[in-house]
């Protein structure tokens, strides 16, 4: 790929991840939508895997709301993974994992703070693999666009 395609796909990616955390912050912290009223008895959770297990035991009685929070945790970070190393010159796995949890573990803790959804160890692990899982799509996208380029050159 020429240096000014990769430039303007950098740049493409920058600006699709201030949107894509504009729209994460939105939804995460004062979306209506997802139960941000905060009145009535705090909740946390800081045992690791409860609620999980909780969500996934009584998933035929809470209907959709279980799969909502299991997979929605998990698939609201996929674009994190994925536009951070496009956005950035360091497409390292272990920066993506590391801001993966650091932006979570800041949500979780502005909710602790402020009272407005619930701190949730659980949510911290689902949304740092999601990071993880948008981190290997970029992969798997980036070795692609390397072989058709290579193929190309051909």
């Amino acid at each position: 790929m020429k240096a000014k395609n990769r430039k303007r796909l950098r740049v493409l990616g920058k600006i699709l991840f201030v949107l894509y955390i504009g729209f994460l912050f939105y939804f995460l912290i004062f979306s209506d939508w997802y139960g941000r009223e905060g009145t009535g008895e705090y909740h946390y959770n800081l045992v690791l895997f409860c609620e999980i297990k909780r969500f996934w035991l009584y998933r035929d009685v809470l209907g959709w709301v279980a799969y909502a929070n299991l997979f929605g945790n998990v698939l609201i970070f996929v674009p994190f993974g994925f536009f951070m190393p496009m956005a950035s010159r360091y497409r390292s796995f272990f920066l993506t994992l590391f801001y993966s949890f650091g932006v979570s573990f800041f949500v979780e803790c502005f909710q602790l703070v402020t009272r407005v959804g619930s701190f949730d160890v659980d949510d911290m692990l689902l949304n740092t693999l999601g990071g993880v899982i948008g981190y290997i799509v970029f992969a798997i996208c980036n070795m692609i666009r390397r072989w058709h380029d290579a193929k190309q050159k051909r």
